[in-house]
């Protein structure tokens, strides 16, 4: 009955829609073969993974590949170290990040006072220069105030991003303000008004911007190679750099570390993803 129903719907859909269907089935595809490849190959031998034709299917379940990933070509089992740095660093930033870009965007949103526009375009005017063009003053900064190899010199210069500023300013000026009327009425201040009545209510916005700031300090490569110098202090991306630098890597259990590092980006879009593809709608609902 169900697929009797599903032919009906595309018997009845015209090419057009037809056409959307295919291209988004397409983009799934690609972008979901190479998950697949990965999750598939980290079960592989090397020779399984380069034989051609490639088999999708392992042979067998290579479980060595795992052993290899965590102890590393030198078995000094660092990954775990650099594991624990780039989950600290990562959830460290967006939660502050969260936190500092919600108060800030709810009073550039919410409070009239002179000079808001103009604050407001100087912090955006910041996302207009690259990393790059800030990274040697920056690290210059953090050497002299000697936070090199440490925790607070690979979070301090990202606790908050311009962009999460713009993007919960731009949420809260579709929130009502007659629910923080009618809280200042009752005597509420104004942190508990956004502790209670504001806070909880972005979750969407919250929860985007946390996967974004979680990912973006996960994923980052170059300040912690400049700012890191002894093993322990590394973080995951170059771990995995290191790794498949070594000659002795095999591809097999690089799919294994990469599948590894995947993990806890996977779990957090899990656990986050109804808010995260929530946060349009709610967002185009608010504007209408």
């Amino acid at each position: 009955m169900q697929k009797h129903l599903w032919l009906t719907k595309i018997q009845r859909a015209s090419p057009f829609t037809l056409l959307i269907w295919i291209f988004l089935v397409l983009v799934v595809l690609f972008t979901l073969t190479p998950l697949v490849f990965m999750f598939l190959a980290s079960f592989m031998t090397s020779k399984q993974i380069l034989r051609m034709p490639f088999s999708w299917l392992p042979e067998q379940f290579y479980l060595q590949n795992f052993l290899k990933a965590l102890r590393g070509n030198d078995n000094s089992w660092i990954f775990l170290r650099n594991l624990f740095n780039s989950l600290l660093v990562a959830l460290t930033v967006a939660t502050t990040t969260v936190l500092l870009a919600s108060i800030t965007g709810y009073g550039l949103a919410k409070f009239h006072f002179k000079g808001r526009n103009i604050v407001f375009m100087l912090i955006m005017a910041t996302m207009m220069i690259p990393f790059e063009a800030i990274m040697i003053p920056l690290y210059m900064v953090t050497t002299k105030l000697r936070l090199q190899n440490s925790y607070l010199g690979l979070i301090l210069p990202f606790l908050v991003n311009a962009f999460g500023i713009f993007q919960m300013r731009q949420y809260l000026l579709t929130f009502p303000t007659e629910y923080l009327d009618a809280a200042r009425v009752d005597g509420m201040g104004e942190f508990r008004i956004f502790w209670n009545i504001v806070f909880p209510n972005c979750k969407p916005v919250i929860a985007t911007l946390s996967i974004l700031s979680f990912r973006g300090q996960w994923d980052s490569l170059l300040w912690p190679l400049l700012i890191t110098q002894s093993e322990k202090m590394k973080t995951i991306p170059l771990y995995i750099s290191k790794f498949a630098e070594e000659k002795m890597t095999d591809e097999g259990a690089m799919m294994a570390v990469a599948l590894l590092a995947s993990i806890p980006m996977l779990i957090l879009f899990a656990t986050l993803s109804k808010y995260f593809i929530g946060g349009a709608a709610v967002y185009e609902s608010r504007k209408g």
